[in-house]
């Protein structure tokens, strides 16, 4: 009878959806490595090694010569980045814990927490590994000239929002059938390695290849990014307003599908796998 009771606001009820995806957030994080900056050296060593892997492979095949003008490794970190960010927010979003999850047991958790932690810890790990790795190679080898800094870093975020959007599709469909959605996930990000356009330019290829990568989203990120860190190249077949419109589309169909998954999910849908 002298207890008070708690009359939650929007304002309340906002906060505290907010800090428990901070919590979420920093969970998911430290899921790599016990250690949180063990885990983000090994985030980073992973973009570095793609760098290096990519820079004797140009230069070994004599390919480095045929590149934009200005910084040859700026050019190879201008799509790494974008692909890295891409990809691991796919994996990210699509391996959130779902309705069925022990953690959903826990009052204040929902699925669109879920997601939005685990989008958001794979949006931390990557600034600071792209951070890091930038610093070092500016620091120990020469300076860098990035022509439109903020429009280059909206298109990292758009290159996260879009592994946002198709990551949530992959999530709700993976209840279904698990197998064949684990398979689907790796096929699109290993098919990413070439649909992405990180490893030649857009202006530079025939009419015919161009028809091959056009509907990837990320291919249209990444050579726009190019145009806002190069001053000597002007994306002349790609689009910014095209990786917005699929990834609000991407965005609405996994809403809707994670909802009609939510009210069908049951533990027993893996009791015969």
């Amino acid at each position: 009878m002298f207890s008070a009771e708690f009359h939650p606001t929007p304002t309340r009820t906002l906060l505290s959806q907010l800090e428990l995806i901070y919590h979420i957030s920093v969970r998911n994080v430290r899921k790599t490595h016990g250690n949180a900056v063990i885990g983000l050296l090994l985030n980073m060593m992973q973009t570095a090694m793609m760098i290096i892997v990519f820079y004797v492979m140009y230069k070994v095949l004599g390919l480095a010569s045929m590149r934009v003008r200005g910084d040859f490794v700026l050019y190879i970190m201008s799509g790494v980045f974008l692909y890295f960010t891409h990809t691991r927010a796919i994996m990210a979003v699509s391996a959130a814990e779902g309705a069925t999850s022990a953690m959903m047991k826990h009052a204040p958790m929902n699925p669109i927490v879920s997601i939005c932690a685990a989008a958001l810890s794979s949006l931390y790990l990557q600034v600071m590994s792209m951070a890091v790795v930038l610093g070092i190679y500016v620091v120990a080898f020469k300076p860098v000239t990035i022509e439109h800094p903020i429009p280059a870093v909206g298109m990292i975020l758009l290159a996260w929002l879009s592994g946002v959007g198709i990551g949530l599709i992959f999530r709700a469909a993976k209840p279904w059938q698990p197998e064949i959605v684990g398979i689907a996930i790796t096929l699109f990000t290993r098919a990413n390695m070439v649909a992405s356009g990180k490893m030649f330019l857009v202006n530079s290829l025939p009419t015919k290849m161009r028809h091959y990568f056009s509907w990837n989203p990320l291919f249209h990120t990444i050579d726009q990014a190019r145009g806002f860190v190069f001053v000597n190249y002007q994306p002349h077949f790609t689009s910014v307003m095209y990786p917005v419109y699929v990834t609000c589309v991407c965005v609405m169909i996994g809403l809707i599908a994670e909802y009609y998954t939510g009210r069908h999910a049951s533990l027993s849908w893996d009791a015969g796998r």
